[in-house]
């Protein structure tokens, strides 16, 4: 069953594989997950609506990409961003949230931008797609997840220095980390009880103190105390042995202390679908999980898996709130 509402997709930056992605999106998905793109229909090369509400992205889906549209100054330049235009690409995504809150919309899906392009155009104040949307939700914590069918990894540091970790890593971090992840396995996952692993920092979980005493003074206190409130939590686990299959079918999500630590096994896993899940919003936000690969832009060559699972992701997550 399809959500009532469609989901709003977020162009991204138009330089980069985003239209690309999106009406290759659209051409396999077409009504079964119906969605609306907001951008600048020029951009698109393919059967397009252009339609002048969100209401409207239903009844077409199945004979056109709707678009909700967005002037954008100039024209599109595969691979080179052009200044001009990056004030429209955050203006996309502010659009987004604003339909998906005001129940316009079911979800938002985001195409990937490019920060430096946002930030040299239109001086773009935020580190990221993620930070940006803490500011839209008007929410202060949020975590990164990301999923395919065989994992749902959550990294409780993201992108800092690795030699930063352990100074940015806390007992009040780590259990917003965990508390969200929690909540969001519940109401987006339909997961009534749900387990979650948690690595360790050091090799071998600190191997008792000898390699590190992460595990013993912070990690491990942090989950007794959050056991003791009820949450199921195994760990501080040895990291190269909670990701094959076997251990992953013990536990629904997992929780790692750094980014590598947590995009490495899913990257392996499933390089091709996995998603990008911002938990803690108060609204569902999916993304792909790369960047605007300028290099490839405009040379029709582009895999949308990525983006067609997120949308996927987004109807079920819709429909599990509904």
């Amino acid at each position: 069953m399809s959500p009532a509402l469609p989901i709003a997709l977020s162009c991204g930056e138009p330089a980069g594989i985003g239209p690309e992605i999106a009406m290759k999106a659209w051409a396999a998905l077409k009504d079964s997950v119906p969605f609306f793109y907001i951008g600048d229909p020029a951009h698109l090369d393919g059967p397009v609506s252009v339609i002048s509400d969100p209401s409207e992205a239903i009844s077409v889906a199945a004979g056109s990409l709707s678009v909700l549209p967005l002037p954008f100054e100039g024209t599109r330049s595969p691979g080179l961003p052009q200044p001009a235009q990056a004030q429209s690409v955050i203006d996309a995504i502010a659009r987004g949230v604003e339909l998906v809150q005001a129940g316009q919309a079911s979800a938002l899906t985001t195409c990937p931008i490019h920060k430096k392009a946002l930030q040299d155009g239109a001086g773009f104040a935020y580190p990221g797609h993620t930070e940006y949307l803490a500011s839209l939700g008007g929410v202060g914590s949020v975590v990164m997840m990301l999923a395919c069918d065989e994992l749902r990894v959550v990294p409780a540091t993201i992108h800092i220095p690795l030699k930063d970790v352990p100074a940015h890593l806390s007992a009040a971090n780590l259990t917003d980390t965990i508390l969200i992840t929690h909540a969001a396995l519940r109401r987006d996952f339909c997961i009534d009880a749900p387990k979650i692993a948690v690595a360790g920092l050091n090799p071998h979980a600190g191997e008792g103190g000898a390699m590190g005493l992460e595990e013993i003074e912070l990690i491990a206190p942090t989950l007794d105390a959050l056991r003791a409130e009820g949450l199921d939590l195994i760990g501080p686990l040895s990291a190269d042995t909670m990701f094959h299959a076997r251990a992953r079918a013990g536990y629904d999500a997992a929780i790692a202390m750094y980014h590598d630590q947590a995009l490495i096994p899913i990257k392996t896993i499933d390089f091709d679908r996995g998603v990008n899940v911002t938990l803690g919003l108060p609204f569902i936000r999916t993304s792909p999980d790369h960047g605007t690969a300028f290099d490839i832009a405009g040379k029709d060559v582009a895999d949308p898996t990525s983006l067609i699972e997120a949308l996927k992701m987004a109807q079920r997550m819709a429909e599990a709130r509904a």
